[in-house]
Order: C-alpha cells, then structure tokens, then sequence
C-alpha cells in the first residue's frame, strides 16, 4: 500500500521489487522517492545559462512547491511568486557535493541547503531550502523553507531517496 499526499503525484514503484537495496530501504521507511539532476538551458537575469534542475519522482521541484506556496502567493497580493524559483547555475561554483550534504549555497546557516534560486539568476534573491541529510543508505530533503517569506512549506516533502540512485542520477548530470 502507497501513501499519497494531496496534491503530489503518486510515487512510482518501477523496477524496485528487482532492486535488493531498495527493497530494504522500501520496507524500513516505507515508500522510496526518485530523483532527477537535469542540466537545461534557462533564460536567467543575464541571459541564457545552464542549470540543474531537480525533478522528484518525475515533477520539476518548482512545480511541486507551486502547488503549496499558491494560496500563500495569492494572499499576499503577488500570485506570480509561487514557485518562481530557477535551478543553480552549473560550473565550479557549484560541486556534486553541494547535494550531498556539503553545501556550497546556504541561507539560514542552519545546515540548510539551497536547491533552488532565483529567475534573476542569484541564488540568495529568492532561495528555496531544504535539509538535505545524508545517511549511509538513504538520502533526505525535509524542512523546505522559502527565503524571503515565512510560507508553511511543510506539506512539500520529506523526500527519500535511496543513496546509490541519488549518487548514479547526481553523477549522470556532473559527467
């Protein structure tokens, strides 16, 4: 049996029944996540630049923070806020290890992470946190918060992810 969260896509289950590891990881903390490290070109303040987008189980993460910040959005007047975030420009600025619980962006300097930042191209502009907690067979993003304003983002995740996948899909995008 599957939880599903309002509003979130149901999680895929795949190929896990033929993966041992993630089987174990499946049964201990029930439902395991997937995650997407996408370098795409985007249209940021100064012109065009690659970023790496993140995509859980098959949805950009701006899209799915859209869906809670909305009615936060709205209520304050500025609708066009809501999940206004643009993934981190690429380069060696910014390491693997970034999401690997070393990060290189941070906003609170309370071992938050920024995943995501602003369309002007700044991470601090707009930044989207989360803790990213790293453990031997899993990895996690939990306490997602917004930088500039106090929205309760705690229906976006925790999202868990099995570590060797994390690794493989991290390496996929920084080869």
């Amino acid at each position: 049996m599957s939880r599903q969260r309002p509003g979130f896509p149901a999680r895929p289950h795949g190929n896990l029944g033929r993966c041992h590891a993630a089987v174990q990881i499946q049964e201990t903390i029930g439902v395991v996540d997937v995650v997407e490290f996408r370098l795409e070109s985007e249209e940021l303040g100064a012109g065009p630049a690659t970023v790496v987008n993140l995509y859980v189980n098959g949805v950009r993460l701006q899209d799915l923070v859209r869906r809670v910040e909305q009615p936060y959005a709205d209520a304050d007047g500025e609708p066009s806020l809501a999940g206004e975030y643009a993934g981190l420009a690429t380069g060696p600025q910014l390491p693997a290890e970034h999401y690997l619980g070393e990060p290189v962006e941070t906003w609170f300097d309370d071992g938050d992470t920024v995943l995501l930042g602003c369309v002007c191209g700044s991470p601090g502009c707009w930044p989207l946190t989360a803790h990213v907690t790293v453990a031997e067979d899993i990895v996690t993003w939990r306490d997602f918060r917004n930088g500039h304003r106090d929205w309760d983002l705690g229906s976006v995740g925790p999202f868990t992810f099995d570590r060797r996948a994390y690794e493989k899909a991290l390496r996929r995008a920084y080869r």
